[in-house]
C-alpha cells in the first residue's frame, strides 16, 4: 500500500469529483467503494474521517456518516436488549454469543435499520466506518450486499480495516475470505 497519509489526502478530492458524485466511469455499476487500510492505522483513519466530515459539512455536502459500532449499540437499545447483551457476552463463550445474536444482526436487518435511521435519499454520498469495532457482528461484504439494493445510486464508501483486492475483502488483512464483492477502490 502506498503511504497511508498520501492515500488519506486523496479522499476529499475524490469525494468531491463529478465522477464520484455522478457515478461516472463505472460501466453501469452502482458506486460502492472501499478504502482499505492496515488495521493498526484504525485510530489514524478514524481521526481523518472526523476531520473530513467537518470539511465536507463546511462545503455544504449532504452525506450520511455511519459509524457501524454506534449503529449496533443503537439497534440493541431500540430492541431493549443492550444490557442483557453485555451480560451475556461476559458470561458466555464468544461462539455462544455470536450464535445468540445471529438473528438480531442478520445483515439485511442491519442494513434496514441503517436505512430507517438515516436520511439516505437526500445524500450526495454515504461514508461507512467503524467496521473493525463491529466485526464479526457486521461483515463488510454482507453489509454491502444488503445495502446494495437499498441505497440506489447514492455513492457509498466503506472504510475497511483489512485488504480489498480483486473483489475479495480480507478482514484485518489476516483472515482468508471467499467472499467476493464488486466494489471499486476509492483511491
Amino acid at each position: 500500500m502506498p503511504q497511508l497519509q498520501q492515500r488519506l489526502d486523496k479522499i476529499q478530492p475524490r469525494l468531491e469529483s463529478e465522477e464520484f458524485l455522478k457515478n461516472k466511469e463505472l460501466g453501469g455499476e452502482i458506486g460502492f467503494y472501499v478504502f482499505d487500510y492496515k488495521p493498526e492505522y484504525e485510530l489514524r483513519v478514524r481521526q481523518h474521517v472526523s476531520v473530513l466530515e467537518k470539511k465536507l459539512q463546511k462545503r455544504e455536502y449532504k452525506f450520511a456518516s455511519i459509524n457501524l459500532f454506534e449503529m449496533i449499540i443503537k439497534m440493541l437499545e431500540s430492541e431493549e436488549i443492550l444490557k442483557s447483551t453485555f451480560e451475556m457476552q461476559t458470561k458466555r463463550s464468544e461462539r455462544f454469543f455470536q450464535k445468540a445474536l445471529k438473528g438480531t444482526f442478520e445483515q439485511n436487518r442491519v442494513a434496514q435499520f441503517i436505512i430507517d435511521e438515516m436520511d439516505l435519499a437526500n445524500c450526495d454520498f454515504i461514508l461507512i466506518h467503524g467496521l473493525g469495532s463491529a466485526w464479526p457482528v457486521v461483515r463488510g461484504h454482507s453489509l454491502l450486499n444488503a445495502l446494495h439494493a437499498k441505497v440506489g445510486l447514492v455513492p457509498t464508501v466503506l472504510f475497511y480495516p483489512g485488504v480489498y483486492n480483486n473483489g475479495e475483502l480480507q478482514p484485518f488483512g489476516r483472515l482468508t475470505s471467499d467472499n467476493y464483492y464488486r466494489a471499486f477502490q476509492l483511491v
